[in-house]
């Protein structure tokens, strides 16, 4: 079964009318993992009984009389995150050895209590680290749209799973673009929400800390919003949650474009690589010709905000590794990770943390200014092509560790943003186009990335897989 020719709710209402079984989509999403996970490394883990188990259940509550919207719809959990009965090893060789998680983190549950069956957890870089998935005790994830590339992360497992087919939905975090970044480099449209739509909470604190948002990840945007609106919601553990919408979103993205947009093609604190500057020129276009007023503003924030996110990364690494240096612990983090964590630990203090924070405030003022003249501001989401598997990302054909710059700064100041696929480069590559919105106005980035993916007509299937 190739999950990429139907809809979620096609799949879930199928199985609501008994027309196909859970356990038949689950035995599939096994399949597909089992004859393709070789290839491409998406899934570190998976339990066939234990889903099985839990698709059997869900058939069975159906033939009692209940409808569940996700019903059967088999997806893989990031391994930065809880799914009772498997091991959260954060792509660590630290963890490896843990005890299996004893309960669902709140997104798995949500995603659960819906109907969807959990097949395993999908690969991630250590900690979620960097822009690429590999880690030591599972190795590298391969892009299917091209196997010496990168998916990208740190959602990279995640979008390969679904870029290659094996599962319809999965889930990502996004600390620093890590949803928009795998979206992006394998054909997928997939959105960071604002944060507090889907509710981290439970009795850990995020990795990342306040850049962390969660959320379900599919192929297409429809698909995303209708898994959205089985998981966003308040959430009293988490205290940035937000109270639940005032309806569902999926049944408002009917395809209308927006009116109007705001185009910067580099936010004004760098450069990007000529081909993707030209293909997202190409996309703004063709939005002028369907209608669309297109305002363009080279320059919307006032510095490069990598330095301001760097104290919050690294303090947070440094909050939950720096115990470990100086002990016998210490060679078991990646070696390209450990500088991060000594970065929080040597290099910034609290006041560096206090005044991240009024930048933060910086920034977003700096957007809102510029939302004054449309709702939406549209930049690339990268400014490079996809890594190889053993390098970086490419600038102009450069390689360069700095090929991501755009999506970084909506982690911090909390916007929702999407990627939205817009057209392949030379290579056979997919490349992207982010559209942020204003503060919690998720609904206006869905329905704009909906009428646009209508316009582009992306083919998001990787052929090959």
């Amino acid at each position: 079964m190739d999950f990429r020719q139907t809809s979620l709710e096609v799949l879930a209402g199928e199985v609501n009318a008994k027309k196909r079984s859970a356990v038949e989509l689950v035995q599939a999403a096994l399949a597909n993992i089992e004859r393709d996970n070789p290839t491409i490394n998406a899934f570190c883990a998976t339990d066939h009984e234990r889903a099985l188990q839990a698709a059997r259940q869900v058939d069975q509550n159906i033939a009692q009389g209940a409808r569940l919207p996700l019903a059967g719809i088999p997806f893989g959990v990031k391994d930065l995150e809880d799914a009772e009965g498997y091991v959260t090893t954060f792509g660590s060789a630290f963890h490896v050895g843990d005890a299996p998680a004893a309960s669902d983190s709140e997104l798995v549950r949500r995603l659960r209590a819906a109907g969807a069956v959990v097949v395993g957890k999908t690969n991630t870089p250590e900690f979620g680290y960097k822009g690429k998935t590999d880690n030591v005790p599972f190795g590298v994830t391969r892009n299917p749209w091209d196997l010496s590339r990168s998916p990208g992360g740190s959602s990279g497992g995640s979008s390969a799973a679904l870029a290659a087919g094996m599962v319809p939905l999965a889930t990502g975090s996004d600390g620093g673009g890590s949803i928009r970044i795998p979206a992006a480099l394998c054909g997928l449209s997939g959105i960071k929400t604002a944060q507090g739509r889907v509710p981290n909470g439970g009795a850990k604190p995020t990795g990342s800390g306040l850049l962390t948002v969660k959320g379900p990840m599919t192929r297409k945007i429809r698909d995303t919003a209708y898994a959205l609106d089985q998981c966003v919601g308040a959430e009293p553990t988490d205290i940035f949650s937000l109270p639940d919408p005032e309806g569902p979103w999926a049944p408002e993205l009917d395809g209308v474009l927006p009116a109007r947009v705001i185009w910067s093609p580099t936010m004004g604190i760098t450069t990007c690589d000529a081909e993707i500057l030209s293909l997202c020129e190409g996309f703004i276009e063709r939005l002028a010709n369907a209608g669309v007023e297109v305002i363009q503003r080279d320059k919307i924030w006032d510095e490069h905000p990598l330095r301001t996110w760097l104290v919050f990364w690294t303090s947070a690494r440094a909050r939950a590794q720096g115990h470990l240096r100086g002990t016998d612990q210490w060679s078991k983090i990646d070696a390209a990770l450990r500088p991060q964590i000594e970065m929080g630990l040597d290099q910034f203090n609290s006041a560096d943390y206090a005044v991240a924070i009024d930048r933060c405030h910086t920034y977003a003022y700096q957007l809102e200014q510029v939302f004054q003249e449309a709702p939406l501001i549209l930049t690339p989401v990268t400014r490079g092509h996809a890594p190889t598997l053993a390098g970086d990302g490419f600038v102009d054909g450069e390689e360069t560790p700095d090929w991501v710059s755009y999506t970084m700064g909506i982690n911090m100041t909390r916007n929702p943003a999407g990627a939205l696929p817009i057209g392949l480069s030379k290579a056979g590559l997919p490349i992207a186009m982010q559209i942020i919105g204003r503060q919690r106005d998720d609904l206006t980035v869905l329905k704009a990335m909906a009428a646009m993916e209508d316009l582009v007509g992306f083919d998001h299937i990787a052929k090959g897989f």
